[in-house]
């Protein structure tokens, strides 16, 4: 990393039966195992929140080249799914799939600006090669 620019702090305690909690206190969660998984449910788990943070990362990207084309979509929507699940070794492994709605833009130009988010969004570079990312832009 040539310049840091930020850096979140978040203390875990109990891991998928825990807490998290940024040193900020803007981030005050309960982490439960999901009912799928055999918890309770009951509160977020680690794989709603990396959905949350790769849509919000991944729309910020979107926005740096719509910005370098002067478009302004009437609207942007990301419905990201992360699954979490099973590979040949039995380890655990994840997936994601995000569907893209770019309200307003041609479906080409709405694809290049796609292309062009996975090339600059941090967590679309940190997943090349670790794990499957599916962007489908609907519109």
């Amino acid at each position: 990393m040539e310049k840091t620019l930020y850096t979140a702090t978040v203390n875990v305690e109990g891991g998928r039966d825990g807490k998290a909690v940024s040193t900020d206190g803007n981030l005050n969660l309960d982490l439960r195992y999901p009912k799928e998984m055999g918890g309770n449910g009951g509160g977020t788990n680690p794989e709603q929140l990396f959905a949350a943070g790769f849509a919000a990362c991944f729309e910020g990207a979107m926005g740096i080249a719509l910005r370098k084309r002067s478009i302004k979509p009437e609207g942007i929507s990301i419905v990201s799914n992360v699954s979490i699940g099973k590979d040949a070794n039995d380890g655990f492994v994840l997936a994601v799939n995000m569907d893209i709605t770019l309200k307003g833009l041609e479906l080409d130009v709405a694809k290049q600006i796609v292309a062009e988010a996975h090339l600059t969004c941090p967590y679309a570079k940190a997943t090349v090669g670790n794990i499957e990312v599916i962007t489908n832009v609907v519109g």
